[in-house]
Parts: C-alpha cells; structure tokens; sequence
C-alpha cells in the first residue's frame, strides 16, 4: 500500500466508526424481580414484589400444584413446558403465575418475571431474542390474552414460541391467561368474508396448541367461595359474626362467586374495620 495514503484510509476508518451507532447497552434485570415490558421505550421498568402468597389462594390446589410443578421445572434448566392457564375470570389464573414465581425466587435467585401486555403481543419475537442473550431466566406473562388484532398477532406469537431457524430461547417459559380455552377473539371482522374470517379463527386456534401445558379453573361452588373468604379473615384478623352472610350477599350484589370477589369482600370488610391490607 502507497504509505501516502496510510494517514488518509486511518482517518476514513476513525470517521466511520464515529458515525457507526453504538451497540445497545447490555440488558439490566438487578434492579428488581418482576420487570413490565415497554416496546415502545425499548425498556423494561421494575415493579415492586408480589405481595400475595400461594397459601391465601384457596379452592385452586391442584392448579397450584401442577403449575408450580412445571415451573421449579424450568428453573431448573429442565424441560418445561408454555403454559396457558384458562377459565371463569376471578379465579386466580394471574395470582397463581406472580404468587409461584415469587415463591420460587427464595430458590431461584436469577429468575425473573416480565409481564407484556396484550395489546403488544406483535412484539414478542423481538423480546424474545433480546432475553436469550440473558443469563438470568424468564417467566414471560400474559393477562388476558386474545387476538384483538386477528392472525397478524397469532403469527407474532407463533413465530417467538418457536425461535425461527434459532429455535426457542432456553431460558424463557411463556405463560399466558385467557377466559377463551383457545384463545378466540372477541370478534372477527364480517367484511373479510366467510373463508377468511375462518382461516384467521384456524390460525388463532393453532396458537393454543404451542402451549404444553393447559390448566383450566372451573366456576367457584359456595362453599369453597366461603372457605376463601373465611381464609382471608383469619389470615388479616378480620371478624364479623355475620361474616358468611354478608359475604353471600356481596357475591349476590355482583353476581358471580370466585376468588377475585371474595378478596373484594374482604378489602371492603379491612376498609369497614379500619384496618390495611396487602393489596
């Protein structure tokens, strides 16, 4: 090479690399135990623990114990499966996935919770390879998930449980709720046409099948209803002599008996007897 042009090529290549982006900053997940996904920041902002143990979710024992399961599983590095947990809304399904991933932390100190909302499913694929690169483990989670957006978003999340020609991330467990067992939308758009409101009801409905594991929670029945309000008044030391009266008539007022509705009764019966709750 000429040596004239050494100098020159030397400050062509500290140009270019000037103007060359810096690489992102390495994924931070120290800070905190359970993290909320923000595509649009292209961060993550930690949130405080979950406050609520497994012990106070009554009348869901055997979904504890089968989620729970499959969880110390993958925080184990052992093979686990996607779990989609479905049914009666109020019933526990999001309680049991914060309230077992914190009981596991005591154990599994590099395990972390990130919570997606569903409106940004699209963004999945994204999050995943972002997380593989982690040395920690994740439990990915999903409230109330259903295609609002129709096959665009069944295809996004498809294309993250799978991993593409890189397969799934090892280190990440997805857990998603849903009232729909799979997971249908709240309505297809009638204009599409007959045979592409099916093809995108056949392409939602395949979703589903990614999930290993299928937890369903059944209605709640009267008695295991009381039992849990009973369970949350001895656990914060709540008294009332009319306690299962009043906690019928409250279900009654709203029309459903679950878990969700006996710790609403509870909260208004902590506020009544001025005394504070967890939540």
């Amino acid at each position: 090479m000429d040596q004239a042009l050494a100098p020159l090529l030397a400050r062509i290549a500290d140009a270019l690399e000037r103007l060359a982006p810096p690489p992102p900053p390495a994924l931070d997940f120290s800070r905190a135990r359970l993290y909320r996904h923000e595509p649009d920041r292209g961060g993550f902002a930690p949130a405080p623990d979950y406050p609520l143990g497994l012990d106070s979710l009554i009348g869901v024992d055997r979904q504890k114990g089968r989620f729970l399961e499959n969880l110390q599983r993958f925080a184990q590095a052992l093979p686990a499966n996607h779990v989609l947990l479905w049914g009666v809304r109020g019933t526990g399904k999001s309680s049991i996935a914060k309230a077992a991933f914190m009981a596991l932390t005591q154990t599994a100190p590099d395990l972390r919770l990130v919570e997606v909302d569903r409106d940004q499913v699209t963004a999945l694929p994204g999050l995943f390879d972002a997380l593989r690169a982690c040395k920690e483990r994740f439990v990915v989670l999903c409230d109330d998930l259903s295609f609002e957006e129709g096959a665009a978003a069944a295809k996004a999340l498809k294309s993250a449980l799978e991993g593409g020609v890189s397969g799934p991330p090892e280190n990440v467990l997805f857990v998603a709720t849903s009232n729909r067992r799979h997971l249908m939308p709240r309505g297809h758009q009638e204009d599409r046409g007959l045979i592409a409101t099916a093809e995108d009801a056949e392409e939602e409905i395949s979703v589903s099948d990614r999930f290993g594991l299928w937890i369903g929670f059944p209605p709640m029945d009267q008695p295991t209803y009381l039992a849990a309000v009973a369970a949350y008044a001895e656990k914060y030391g709540l008294e009332d002599p009319q306690l299962e009266r009043r906690a019928l008539q409250w279900a009654q007022l709203r029309g459903a008996r679950s878990g969700r509705v006996a710790w609403q009764f509870i909260r208004d019966l902590a506020g009544e007897q001025g005394k504070p709750l967890p939540l």
